[in-house]
């Protein structure tokens, strides 16, 4: 509203003598201003008669374009074009009273310096205001403010305060400081601070001398026109330096935020990189499936792999969910300063770390799996090959000359006791031979299933078996070559030594047994359970009670042995010394009985020490069950009370987050039990122990809830500190967040801490909008759930609905009011330069914004000229910067 101006405050006649005081400040200021286009006046009330200057001062201090002028010299031109000037005065809300045309075109003083002073209050002081105060108020209001912090200065009305002419001094050294040494000015010297002033107002300031320097020392009251007259000069020469000031802070903030924003995106960008790098370069190490031939080199990579989970896969879980805590907190700051959302580089979202992250977990899984799997593949295999190699060398021991004993023919010369002998003998051979038969194919079961399980000496076990099956041929063929001899020569035979015969056919099976009890007595052998070495104990204690009835048949063959001897000593029988039927002597079964009596008690002690080894084991299975059925329910226990945290309201968003704190600390001081658990399972590895009945808790399952705890517990507090920022930056009272987390909640009816788009629909309506049943309805309710969820993923999350909730009444910067800052800077140009920038803004934002605009390239356009809007639009994401 515009203030209405009478003629009331100009100087009466007693007043006169104040008159010279206004004709020449009225005089300065007209002058100042119409300088601007080039002219000037002497005085007043002559050079303003004929009402053209009179317009043309209006044109510059308005900026508008007044009626067209007449130029005739005659009386009614005049008094035309003194009207138009008062109807544009009047067009601006002024009220003249008592005043026309006839009177400016008569040159009457004291019209002339009212209707002056009326322009002067009107376009020059009326837009002073400081609080809502008035011109005059808002002026004295600024100029006390200014003077303040300067001794001898009382600013308290527009005469006599400013007599000693410290008070322009003050005002000009408080603005440009390095024009006055005010140090140096002295209270009783107005006239040097009255020409100071002045002086220096006119030199740097572009401010006319409209007062003189005695006439205010020897005036009793100064003219408070002309004092308010000039002192508004100061206002608007020094409001441009305010103005730039308060844009170059403006400018200064937003490039803050803007390069604090940017500094995250980079540290976002190279985390993100670091990770999915490791990521990359760690998986083809957990899928490589080449097995090791050694269970030495196998057990290494196992051991490798421990170190992994242990050592260096910790660090990167931390990694991944400070990722995931920097990408939440960078896009709320993005939200709250009215920034475009952060999109990280292709391949480098969240979710592809996420992803990443999937793959590498699933290949772990795999690879601990594969390990597990190879050691017992060739602990099998080392058993296997053992076992083959002892019945192998038993073998070839065993058929060592016998092609050459089957070879002979030494029954053309025998005589006919030595053919029945010969004859009896190679029977009790093919007994042997049959005996041996189930030793042959158990050599080449064995070195089957070592090619089936991909031995790596695959190629000598087929070469040594090889041999031994055609050897084994050669020996049958060889065999029945020999007893078909024998049988065409049995009828010139009549007698045999039963003796021998019985002794042979008792001692090759006897023989056989001694040799299998032998080769079971060394014999191997892998359990895993007490259940399975209390079996072999059993069965070698089944064992051990045939010993006496075998001892007595060993007696017998020895006896019957004993009583050829007798016969040949009694009848002196030529018999060479030697049984014919059978190449075992008493003194090789003797030997062999020896042997099985001293490898029984080697058994017995294997036996007891692989059951200690299997209670131990089972001591461990316990150990860890024990831990493991209290570890895992207790993490289960709290990912359900930090759900229930994340969606109740009992208190301050604050007393949440310190709740959740101290949820975070009892946590992590859980740490100790996860790591006694792992030296448990490690000990339970080292002992090749492959399962356990006395928990369902397997140590994956503790890794992965133990990750997934710490993960879920950073999130929530995350979330939380994302609330109070936002609620914080929003200006969002305590009971809104509580009233806002009410209704989200109530509508959260599967406690997922998200609402679909009908939930979300119910819920604005609960609260107050109006969504229609209708096109338009919809179509609103769309342009909303874009907003609230951009990406399209068909949920809306507790943080979204709270920057929804306040969005409509934050108070941020916008591209335009930057824009509007540069122009302050720029002088109203469309184009600002280098050296503007610099001279207006901190060095470090200067250079900033230097490096980032974009050339001007519009008709004004000048050389350096930097493209200020432009680069405005592209800080809100409105254009590529």
């Amino acid at each position: 509203m515009f203030h209405h101006y009478t003629f009331k405050s100009i100087p009466s006649e007693t007043e006169l003598p104040m008159c010279w005081f206004l004709f020449q400040t009225f005089t300065a200021w007209c002058n100042s201003h119409l300088r601007k286009a080039g002219t000037q006046i002497e005085n007043i009330e002559e050079d303003f008669r004929d009402g053209l200057k009179l317009m043309l001062l209006l044109e510059v201090i308005s900026g508008e374009r007044l009626a067209k002028p007449e130029r005739g010299k005659m009386r009614v031109h005049k008094i035309s074009n003194v009207n138009k000037a008062l109807d544009f005065i009047a067009s601006k809300g002024v009220k003249l009273v008592c005043i026309g045309a006839e009177e400016i075109v008569d040159g009457n003083a004291k019209m002339t310096l009212g209707m002056i002073w009326t322009i002067i209050l009107r376009f020059a002081i009326q837009d002073i205001s400081v609080e809502e105060t008035s011109a005059k108020e808002g002026l004295l209001l600024w100029c006390q403010r200014k003077t303040a912090p300067y001794k001898n200065v009382n600013i308290q009305n527009f005469h006599i305060s400013w007599k000693d002419g410290l008070g322009f001094c003050a005002l000009i050294h408080r603005h440009r400081p390095e024009l006055i040494d005010y140090g140096k000015l002295r209270k009783d010297d107005p006239m040097t601070n009255l020409n100071t002033a002045f002086d220096v107002a006119e030199k740097y300031l572009d401010i006319p001398k409209m007062l003189d320097a005695e006439d205010i020392i020897n005036t009793l009251r100064p003219d408070e026109k002309a004092i308010m007259t000039y002192v508004s000069c100061y206002y608007h020469a020094f409001s441009g330096a305010q103005k730039a000031e308060t844009a170059a802070n403006r400018i200064c903030k937003v490039l803050a935020v803007n390069q604090e924003n940017e500094q995250l995106m980079e540290d976002y960008e190279k985390l993100a990189s670091d990770l999915l790098e490791w990521i990359r370069r760690t998986i083809p190490w957990l899928e490589n499936r080449t097995p090791e031939n050694t269970m030495q080199a196998m057990q290494q990579k196992l051991e490798d792999f421990r170190d992994y989970r242990r050592l260096h896969k910790p660090p990167k879980v931390q990694e991944k969910c400070q990722l995931e805590i920097n990408f939440n907190t960078l896009q709320t700051k993005l939200r709250l300063s009215n920034r475009p959302a952060f999109m990280p580089s292709e391949g480098k979202m969240v979710s592809d770390i996420n992803n990443a992250w999937g793959g590498l977990e699933q290949a772990e899984k795999g690879y601990e799996e594969w390990l597990l799997n190879e050691i017992r593949r060739l602990e099998r295999l080392d058993h296997l090959a053992e076992k083959f190699r002892q019945k192998a060398a038993i073998h070839e021991s065993w058929t060592e000359g016998k092609e050459q004993m089957l070879q002979q023919k030494d029954y053309e010369t025998a005589s006919l006791s030595e053919i029945k002998a010969l004859l009896k003998k190679h029977e009790a051979f093919e007994s042997d031979l049959a005996a041996h038969q189930d030793r042959v194919e158990q050599i080449a079961a064995i070195a089957q299933e070592l090619n089936e399980l991909d031995y790596f000496d695959s190629p000598s076990v087929n070469s040594r078996c090889q041999r031994i099956c055609d050897q084994w041929d050669a020996l049958g063929a060889l065999t029945q070559k020999r007893s078909e001899a024998l049988e065409r020569t049995e009828k010139l035979l009549e007698t045999i030594d039963q003796l021998y015969l019985e002794y042979a056919k008792r001692a090759a099976p006897f023989n056989n047994w001694m040799e299998g009890a032998m080769e079971d007595l060394q014999d191997t052998f892998i359990v895993h359970t007490i259940e399975e070495i209390q079996g072999l104990s059993t069965a070698h204690e089944q064992f051990k009670a045939t010993l006496p009835e075998a001892d007595k048949e060993r007696q017998a063959i020895l006896g019957i042995h004993n009583e050829v001897s007798k016969i040949v000593q009694t009848y002196h029988v030529n018999m060479a010394g030697t049984n014919p039927y059978t190449t075992i002597s008493p003194q090789e079964i003797n030997g062999k009985w020896d042997k099985v009596r001293q490898l029984v008690p080697q058994r017995d002690q294997a036996l007891i020490e692989e059951h200690a080894r299997q209670q131990n084991n089972e001591r461990l299975r316990k150990q860890f069950a024990s831990l493991a059925n209290v570890v895992g329910p207790w993490i289960q226990t709290k990912m359900e009370e930090i759900g229930r945290i994340s969606i109740e309201m009992h208190g301050t968003l604050e007393d949440q987050l310190n709740h959740l704190r101290q949820y975070e600390k009892s946590i992590v001081n859980y740490k100790p039990k996860i790591d006694q658990l792992e030296g448990d399972h490690q000990l339970i590895q080292e002992a090749l122990i492959f399962d356990n009945k006395h928990t369902n808790y397997t140590m994956e399952h503790i890794r992965v809830g133990w990750e997934q705890l710490l993960t879920t517990i950073a999130r929530t507090i995350n979330e939380i500190e994302n609330q109070i920022l936002t609620r914080d930056a929003k200006g969002i009272s305590q009971d809104q967040m509580n009233e806002f987390r009410a209704s989200f909640n109530h509508f959260d009816r599967d406690h997922s801490g998200k609402l679909g788009p009908e939930e979300f629909k119910a819920c604005l309506i609960s609260l107050g909008f109006d969504i229609a049943n209708d096109a338009q309805g919809e179509a609103e309710f769309a342009r909303i759930m874009s907003i609230v969820d951009p990406n399209r993923m068909g949920m809306v999350t507790f943080q979204a609905f709270i920057d929804f909730m306040s969005r409509e009444t934050a108070d941020t910067d916008t591209a335009d009011q930057v824009m509007a800052s540069f122009k302050v800077l720029a002088g109203d140009k469309n184009y600002i330069l280098a050296e503007e920038l610099r001279r207006e803004l901190p060095p470090d934002q200067a250079e900033y914004c230097i490096a980032r605009m974009a050339p001007y390239s519009g008709p004004d356009a000048v050389p350096g000229a930097l493209d200020y809007m432009s680069f405005s639009t592209a800080l809100y994401g409105e254009s590529d910067l």
